[in-house]
């Protein structure tokens, strides 16, 4: 129930792990919020088993808890450093996984219903928003994951103008630049045609000779898929195949596809044609991530890295993210969000969770976080802007809202991406430790990752005023 306030409320729309994450950060600040989830005694959803709030229907793991040297414990951090919900109930659920924080789910879940049940400033409602938001709903928070009900998307695709919403993923791999061999791959554009920025060197090429790529194809046809869970009825659309359905209707299909090498020249053996080239197309505005372009896959996130590591040049690769192809729904946020996560077209909307196109259950209550915290903030009068992107919190608005280049790419690539240390601004690393004793060299890449999280921290308890 709520107490008398001199606000009208905030409507979050969906129970997950991103509304009720928003909705605890817009009660928490004094603003009445009501929450209105779908999922209710006899109503349920391909994907859900129960109606708890904040429902983990996959993995119940959050990752990695290391804020010094990984990316998502840094996102952990930060969001314990601004009171999150989800990472308190998470804390009190925990159980044993080495260094990741995973949970009970049904106690995780249970204990995430009884406090917002509990909170004086939240009203939770149990039914389904079929459509817009009435427009006497000023200020909304859509957080329906990638489940969105077909009313709500068919609204959204109404009133955006898009042709469609994603509703699946196709994801090639996404590598960090610093771990690319350079001695062995080159910068060179198909012909040394220049793209729209002027740049006739846009791509990353990685070459492979007769007996390299036959090796790959092997490894393509041999290695283990994932399977279609059986309420996704995921598409395959010729734009997008996963390569392994490529190797199969022909040992050469990838080398007339993705992978062929004309109008491309090694310098360093120029006489020699590459038998096959594996392009890499920067991926983020920082030039820290490169995607491998044309390589979205149904492999087992076990034997991709191994696999891919295979190609000439990235035998040391390190992946910001694996690739994939599975059910989603999330929205072109690049095109259609502010900085504030609002809808350009009607500001009065904001969007959180999987549906803004980020990946992962911290990366979803994140944007729950900021959004409440927004929302609050514009109810009061008194609107914040996002942290900075030094930040991993600041990082991900950056990267969904204007980080993504498009490259050419057309209006479907951009993609759901995992919080990752390629989305922050580099520092250089570090050759001396804060002793002055030489840093060894194998050692220089962790050192910089824990200035990056201590630049991180600081920098949100400055944007905070912590």
């Amino acid at each position: 129930m709520t107490t008398n306030s001199t606000y009208p409320p905030v409507h979050v729309i969906g129970g997950g792990l991103a509304g009720s994450e928003a909705a605890w950060q817009i009660a928490q600040s004094g603003v009445p919020v009501i929450l209105h989830e779908m999922r209710r005694e006899g109503v349920t959803t391909d994907a859900h088993h129960t109606d708890g709030l904040a429902e983990m229907v996959c993995s119940n793991s959050f990752r990695s808890d290391d804020w010094q040297f990984n990316a998502v414990g840094l996102l952990h951090a930060e969001m314990r450093k601004l009171d999150s919900l989800i990472m308190a109930c998470a804390d009190q659920h925990q159980v044993p996984a080495g260094g990741a924080l995973a949970v009970d789910r049904d106690g995780f879940s249970g204990e995430v219903t009884r406090r917002l049940e509990a909170h004086p400033l939240v009203t939770i409602i149990r039914e389904e928003i079929a459509g817009l938001p009435p427009q006497d709903w000023d200020n909304v928070i859509v957080a329906t994951g990638p489940l969105t009900s077909p009313a709500l998307a068919q609204a959204i695709l109404d009133m955006t103008g898009e042709g469609q919403l994603s509703f699946f993923d196709a994801i090639a791999p996404i590598i960090h630049f610093d771990s690319i061999d350079m001695d062995k791959a080159w910068r060179q554009s198909r012909y040394d045609k220049e793209g729209p920025g002027g740049d006739a060197a846009a791509y990353i090429n990685c070459p492979m000779n007769k007996e390299q790529y036959e090796a790959f194809i092997d490894a393509l046809l041999d290695g283990p898929k994932s399977e279609f869970k059986e309420w996704e009825n995921v598409p395959y659309f010729d734009g997008c195949l996963p390569i392994e359905v490529m190797a199969e209707r022909g040992r050469e299909t990838l080398r007339h596809g993705p992978m062929k090498p004309v109008g491309l020249t090694n310098p360093r053996d120029p006489t020699v044609k590459s038998y096959a080239i594996v392009q890499l197309r920067q991926d983020n505005a920082l030039g820290t991530l490169w995607n491998m372009v044309g390589f979205q896959t149904k492999l087992k996130h076990g034997v991709q890295a191994e696999t891919f590591r295979m190609i000439p040049g990235l035998e040391n690769a390190q992946f910001a993210r694996l690739g994939g192809l599975h059910r989603n729904t999330f929205i072109n946020s690049p095109k259609l969000l502010d900085r504030s996560l609002r809808m350009k077209v009607q500001p009065r909307l904001r969007f959180a969770g999987q549906v803004t196109g980020v990946e992962g259950y911290v990366e979803s209550a994140a944007m729950g976080l900021l959004t409440g915290r927004f929302a609050a903030a514009d109810r009061k009068g008194a609107p914040i802007d996002a942290p900075p992107p030094t930040t991993a919190l600041g990082a991900l608005v950056e990267h969904i809202t204007g980080g993504h280049l498009e490259a050419g790419n057309g209006p479907g690539s951009f993609q759901p991406m995992n919080i990752n240390y390629g989305l922050l601004p580099p520092l250089e690393a570090p050759k001396v430790d804060e002793d002055g004793k030489k840093i060894p060299l194998k050692e220089r890449g962790r050192a910089k990752k824990r200035l990056m999280s201590l630049r991180a921290l600081k920098d949100l308890e400055t944007w905070a005023g912590l």
